[in-house]
């Protein structure tokens, strides 16, 4: 079907896609200060617009709005159309408390009834 339409609207229609992923994807990947909207996301890695970012390489956060959830370790793997994608080398979940170094308890006293 691509080969029948004109170049100008094989152009519109790609921008327009790219333009829907945009809008609807809430991942981010920060390196540094700069900060990129991954339009598409997957276990093995994420892809993001080739036009606005730069071969990304080593250690990256990725967040979901405000919520940070992965440091990532990536090499930028293939250009697919306007879109590159990335392969994670290490893919670690983020925490929002320090790991313990000791063994805790399995049962927790839940509330101390007085009478």
């Amino acid at each position: 079907m691509t080969d029948f339409l004109p170049k100008e609207v094989l152009d519109g229609l790609n921008a327009a896609r790219k333009r829907d992923l945009k809008r609807r994807s809430h991942r981010r990947v920060h390196v540094g200060e700069e900060v990129y909207p991954i339009l598409e996301y997957a276990e093995e890695g994420f892809a993001v617009d080739a036009e606005n970012a730069p071969r990304l390489r080593g250690l990256v956060d990725i967040y979901d709005g405000p919520r940070h959830l992965y440091q990532a370790l990536i090499v930028a793997s293939a250009k697919e159309g306007d879109l590159m994608r990335y392969e994670y080398k290490r893919n670690t979940p983020a925490t929002d408390h320090a790991p313990v170094d000791f063994e805790q308890p399995v049962t927790k006293v839940a509330g101390l009834l007085t009478r």
